[in-house]
């Protein structure tokens, strides 16, 4: 048996981390639901993972805005009969310091990284509830711990993302649902790159993990064996 056979798993991001997510669980056997807001990315996602053993539904989403989320959730719900697992990486990457970063920017990543975040878990977790369970795996950043100059919104997210899983770990782990954060280091990913085309960072791209960055993903959200960890 595959370790996603008969789960349901709703991804935000369709590039980067939210794809290599995608992959692997459709790989595992899970039926997916994909949200993102780049067209021609969801397009491309849509051709390649459509066919896949459970199928996937990609869907052209603001992971920003409530309705929007809301029919995403509602549309996959009804295609695939319910929710298991839901893996949050959509994100936006701007830089600038707190008087550098302007009113719109700053609004922007917050409801972006951390309010789709929030968007997801009011939407799907009745959903995981009539399943009799799930996992959520919320993709932050060791910029939440520890991050570099100039980076003031999107720090401030992935600090607030670690808050959140806490507070969802905690208050729905009687209803079965694991909550738990991934905190990777710079991945060579779209997002990234578009970032870093506007500001050069110390560490050479060159140097930017390129690989199987679904891996720890993939380990925190699969099955009963973990059944325990939140």
């Amino acid at each position: 048996m595959k370790d996603f056979e008969g789960k349901v798993a709703l991804v935000t991001g369709t590039t980067g981390i939210g794809l290599a997510t995608a992959r692997r669980l459709a790989v595992g056997g899970a039926a997916i639901i994909a949200c993102g807001i780049d067209r021609s990315a969801n397009a491309a996602m849509r051709a390649e993972l459509e066919n896949s053993e459970a199928g996937a539904l990609v869907v052209d989403t603001d992971v920003s805005v409530s309705d929007q989320v809301r029919d995403a959730v509602a549309a996959g719900v009804e295609r695939f009969g319910g929710l298991d697992v839901i893996v949050n990486s959509a994100a936006v990457h701007p830089y600038g310091t707190a008087t550098t970063t302007d009113w719109e920017t700053w609004n922007r990543a917050m409801t972006v990284n951390i309010g789709s975040i929030y968007l997801t878990a009011h939407f799907g977790i009745p959903e995981m509830i009539r399943r009799g369970g799930g996992a959520i795996v919320n993709v932050a950043s060791v910029q939440g711990f520890a991050c570099q100059q100039n980076v003031a919104a999107y720090a401030t997210t992935k600090g607030a993302i670690h808050t959140l899983t806490r507070s969802l770990a905690l208050d729905y782990a009687a209803a079965g649902i694991r909550v738990n954060s991934v905190s990777p280091g710079s991945i060579r990913t779209p997002i990234l790159e578009k970032a870093r085309a506007a500001k050069t960072a110390a560490m050479p791209m060159s140097r930017k993990p390129t690989g199987a960055s679904a891996r720890p993903i993939r380990s925190v959200a699969s099955g009963n064996r973990r059944k325990w960890r939140s």
